[in-house]
């Protein structure tokens, strides 16, 4: 009985694992929206008033809703291989120099263009080139739009489309 009750599993489990289904209607196609990103290379001196206005190239495209953010590249490190690894730095970053203040890297925008500058509780003019001269920045803009829901915090928790998990 026990070797018929396991020729009758093994035998079940064969046919119906090898059973497939009509395949069903194919899905909406899916949206693949990846964030753009450019880099330009700047000095800052006493004649641009260290400050640049960078604009958005013609094959970036850009909405007033997208987000924009800038990185100062901090520092270039060998990657224990021969070859090297970018450090990036979200703006605005703020080096102290030791007994004479701070200065910020820092940007603005519209969805044209990008305005990077100095600004400082320090002469301008007393940085040094490592500083000023070739800085390179990377700008990153990430597609977004604006909310229109309107939803209070009260409706959006009665609404019981999320779930809030506390403490």
């Amino acid at each position: 009985m026990k070797k018929i009750f396991l020729l009758l599993v093994v035998g079940s489990s064969l046919l119906f694992s090898s059973c497939e289904g009509d395949q069903g209607p194919p899905g909406e196609p899916g949206i693949n929206i990846l964030g753009q990103v450019f880099e330009v290379t700047v000095n800052f001196t006493a004649g641009n008033n260290f400050e640049r206005l960078v604009t958005i190239p013609s094959n970036v495209e850009v909405f007033e809703s997208d987000v924009i953010l800038a990185y100062w590249l901090e520092d270039v490190v060998p990657d224990g291989s021969g070859g090297t690894i970018d450090v990036w730095s979200p703006l605005p970053q703020t080096i102290y120099i030791d007994g004479e203040g701070s200065f910020q890297y820092t940007f603005n925008h519209s969805f044209v263009d990008v305005l990077l500058f100095l600004q400082g509780d320090i002469d301008l003019t007393t940085l040094g080139t490592g500083f000023t001269i070739d800085q390179v920045f990377r700008i990153a803009v990430v597609p977004s739009e604006f909310a229109d829901a309107n939803l209070t915090m009260d409706q959006l928790i009665s609404s019981g489309e999320f779930e809030f998990v506390g403490n």
